[in-house]
């Protein structure tokens, strides 16, 4: 017996089916929401762009702010606002835009990272010129792994 063929009247005649004016929509869902658990997941990895070998301590996590600027100097004592190079001797023009693009509201929260190997006095004479443009509120970023001192 064929399908979609009836007799009326003595005469074949196909049947023919309106299509179907529905969108299934649970394949679309179920690929949003495995694509927004893999941005979720890979979302916190990204924040950091410059590989810079953290010290370890045993400070409580800080709070992501999304007004924070991220100052990162890695082994070589090169120095990166968030992830673009500041180039020898340009960290005060550089802090000087950023202190011009926040002209209308508190100056951002300053996360300095730099690296274990770093000569300390490195280290705070970029903490000396971000107090010397009014950065105050500076959090040092280190690992979570560390002994008790």
């Amino acid at each position: 017996m064929a399908m979609g063929v009836a007799k009326v009247g003595g005469r074949a005649r196909k049947s023919r089916r309106t299509p179907m004016a529905e969108i299934n929509v649970t394949p679309l869902v179920d690929v949003m929401l495995v694509l927004l658990i893999i941005f979720m997941v890979t979302a916190p990895l990204l924040t950091a762009g410059v590989p810079v070998d953290l010290p370890d301590s045993r400070a409580n996590p800080l709070d992501q702010t999304p007004d924070q600027v991220t100052i990162s100097i890695d082994d070589g004592g090169f120095i990166f606002l968030d992830d673009d190079a500041v180039p020898v001797g340009g960290l005060p023009a550089a802090l000087d835009s950023v202190r011009a693009a926040n002209s209308g509201g508190e100056l951002p929260m300053v996360t300095l990272r730099a690296d274990r190997g770093l000569d300390y006095g490195r280290v705070m004479a970029v903490m000396g010129e971000l107090n010397r443009s009014g950065f105050t509120a500076i959090s040092l970023v280190t690992n979570g792994s560390g002994d008790a001192p």
